[in-house]
């Protein structure tokens, strides 16, 4: 039981780092032009 009581504010600590960092990503953003991303990678250079 005092396992728990360390484990549960850990794992939620990592899932907000997680969202934040997700949050960022889309404020950056990193997902603006996938289409553009897959077609890419088929082009050579």
């Amino acid at each position: 039981m005092t396992a728990m009581i360390l484990l549960i504010p850990i794992s939620l600590a990592m899932a907000l780092v997680g969202l934040a960092a997700f949050v960022w990503t889309l404020r950056s953003g990193q997902y603006d032009d996938p289409k553009g991303d897959a077609e890419r990678i088929l082009q050579d250079d």
